[in-house]
């Protein structure tokens, strides 16, 4: 296992508790290394003769045809998946639930080629009863942005796209409302800190690169340019930046990562 994956392990065998499902959310911002700690926290416990398994809440997005509902009757910018709103919170409700009650349960995913769920068919099956439950994505566990901090615009995205404000306060709606109702699911939470958010850009633009290497002509001709990104990851910077400074107070984990994705320090709350 690599180090994040290391820390995680050593916090996720304190609170695991024989017969009872522990659901661990994992936040962490985009290209942190959160899915592939989660990969390797799953191979980890599995081998110890553990039920284990991974859902990631980008499997939990609404498909493009629902977004473009969205978009025509609350705001435009819905139309790109991301912010809270954009996901399915009652399927992730009823799969957390399931966990929960040591039941089968299918886990969803989310096709991002074809931009919508695959078919329910397709899902794995996470037999029950689970011992462990890894919840990972970059706004796992997060609270809402205060009311007043909505107001000024904290990119050209919002200043050109939702000068008005009514994006932001609908997803940040949403986050107090159906979104909590899944966070409310969460055992434990533990947060892969970044050193600032510029460098995600510089994360998700070397994430961008590997993917186009990996898959060759056909990724790359639906590829996103580091501009492209750079107008994406503007879609999560107001909630990111917010999690970065109130998250570390009550994750029960907090791993500080340096520019090149490595744990300088661990926090944990007891």
């Amino acid at each position: 296992m690599n180090p994040i994956s290391t820390a995680l392990a050593a916090s996720i065998e304190r609170w695991l508790t024989p017969g009872q499902p522990l659901i661990v959310g994992l936040c962490g911002t985009q290209a942190s290394g959160k899915s592939t700690a989660s990969a390797q926290l799953a191979e980890h416990f599995i081998a110890q003769g553990l039920k284990v398994g991974v859902l990631s809440l980008d499997d939990l997005y609404l498909g493009r045809t629902v977004r473009a509902g969205m978009a025509e009757q609350a705001h435009p910018l819905f139309a790109t998946r991301g912010p809270p709103g954009t996901h399915d919170t009652a399927i992730g409700i009823v799969t957390l639930d399931a966990v929960k009650r040591g039941v089968p349960v299918m886990l969803p995913r989310f096709d991002k080629r074809a931009d919508e769920p695959l078919s329910s068919r397709d899902w794995p099956l996470l037999e029950g009863p689970c011992d462990l439950l890894l919840f990972e994505g970059w706004c796992v566990g997060a609270m809402p942005v205060p009311a007043d901090l909505l107001a000024q615009p904290v990119n050209e995205l919002e200043r050109v796209d939702d000068p008005h404000g009514i994006w932001r306060r609908y997803w940040n709606a949403h986050l107090g409302g159906e979104t909590a109702e899944l966070f409310a699911r969460l055992d434990r939470l533990a947060y892969l800190r970044p050193p600032s958010f510029e460098v995600v850009h510089t994360w998700r633009c070397e994430q961008e690169h590997a993917y186009q290497a990996q898959d060759g002509a056909q990724r790359a001709a639906a590829a996103m340019t580091d501009e492209q990104v750079a107008r994406f990851i503007a879609h999560y910077e107001r909630l990111t930046r917010w999690i970065m400074e109130e998250m570390p107070s009550r994750a029960d984990v907090t791993i500080q990562l340096d520019e090149a994705r490595t744990p300088i320090s661990i926090s944990v709350r007891e």
